[in-house]
């Protein structure tokens, strides 16, 4: 199907016209639509002659529209109702200070895939969204963050982009955000302005996972429940990095870095002792398992699988005096372990026996 027919259906609330070959979209298609809410117009040939004569923007009832996998480089004009746009795989290049204009009800934008970059978004982009709760902008070419963000945005999503730097500026009024995910990138740690999560009130849950940090980043938000960081180069925790946050870490992934027994003194979790429910450190250089584990009071997942840890010493992972441990899962598979040598007190504080995996280990003469 080359263009869409005349649709005659008064009841009628969703149309789903997706992978086709549509070209046109005529405004007289959608007059015997009138409550349409919910359009799909995905996986077409849709350009910006496309809609040329505005055939969207008389939907007055429309609030889901996904345009996603055409051919569009611009915005086009759009029903005011709208709730939710998705304009993912496409060509976009440029946001202008008339992309969104009028907006205001826009809840959800989805603009991944496209060939976006901070020069090409004007800083007046956003202004229009001002009840914006989610943007996700990945794929795209940006190297710093977008100027303009809108303050209502509670969630951001920027992965697989050319972030190299993070400025103080883009986030001064996030002061709503909750979820930052800034994975796939090219982050390191001496490129982040100090004052960069100053503004971020509400930030629980960050991503920085698959970056260039050989450190943890200092200054974090204090609100961060969930911090994310595997896939870098980390092979050293300053001390004190989690110590101002309240009420504290619940999730911290640090898996798949650099990190030995040495950069893990006692001092690096502190702040984190009484909140941390999971902690995962698998895939590092640890030959020992790092002293701290035994100093957290609500853990109950622990990942230590695949490093070179030839011991577990007594006490190892269990504080004698923790006898309200809520530890539940413990992974050390994949290590240098001669399991029969373990203490049979090394995991007492374990409450199911199921969640400790100790097998495989791998050939220390290998």
């Amino acid at each position: 199907m080359i263009q869409l027919p005349v649709f005659q259906n008064q009841e009628a609330t969703k149309l789903d016209v997706s992978e086709n070959s549509i070209l046109i979209v005529a405004p007289q298609t959608f007059f015997g639509l009138p409550n349409l809410d919910t359009l799909d117009l995905s996986q077409n040939k849709l350009d910006d002659e496309s809609f040329i004569q505005n055939s969207l923007f008389n939907l007055t009832f429309l609030k889901k529209l996904n345009l996603d996998g055409n051919q569009i480089s611009r915005v086009p004009a759009l029903p005011l109702s709208l709730e939710e746009l998705k304009m993912n795989n496409n060509d976009l290049r440029t946001l202008t200070h008339l992309s969104f204009k009028g907006l205001t009800n826009l809840l959800k934008l989805e603009l991944r895939k496209n060939t976006l970059r901070e020069a090409s978004v004007s800083p007046l982009a956003f202004r229009p969204l001002q009840a914006l709760l989610d943007l996700q902008l990945d794929n795209n070419h940006f190297h710093l963050l977008p100027p303009g963000l809108p303050s209502s945005l509670q969630k951001l999503k920027m992965r697989e982009n050319l972030i190299e730097e993070l400025t103080e500026e883009p986030l001064r009024g996030c002061r709503h955000l909750r979820v930052l995910d800034l994975s796939h990138n090219y982050i390191h740690e001496l490129r982040i302005a100090t004052n960069t999560w100053i503004h971020l009130k509400s930030l629980e849950d960050l991503d920085l996972s698959h970056n260039r940090f050989n450190s943890v980043p200092a200054n974090l938000p204090r609100t961060l429940r969930n911090l994310t960081l595997q896939h870098n180069y980390i092979s050293h925790i300053p001390a004190f990095t989690f110590r101002h946050m309240r009420p504290g870490l619940q999730a911290l992934c640090l898996s798949h870095n650099a990190l030995s027994h040495d950069a893990l003194e006692r001092v690096a979790f502190v702040g984190t002792y009484r909140s941390l429910g999971e902690l995962r450190l698998d895939n590092n250089d640890l030959q020992e398992i790092p002293r701290c584990v035994r100093q957290f009071k609500n853990l109950q997942a622990l990942r230590l699988d695949n490093n070179h840890i030839r011991e577990v010493r007594q006490w190892g992972v269990c504080h004698p005096s923790n006898s309200g441990s809520t530890l539940a899962s413990v992974h050390l598979e994949n290590n240098l372990l001669e399991v029969e040598a373990i203490p049979p007190n090394a995991f007492s504080c374990v409450a199911d026996a199921q969640g400790l995996v100790l097998h495989p280990q791998r050939d220390a003469h290998t």
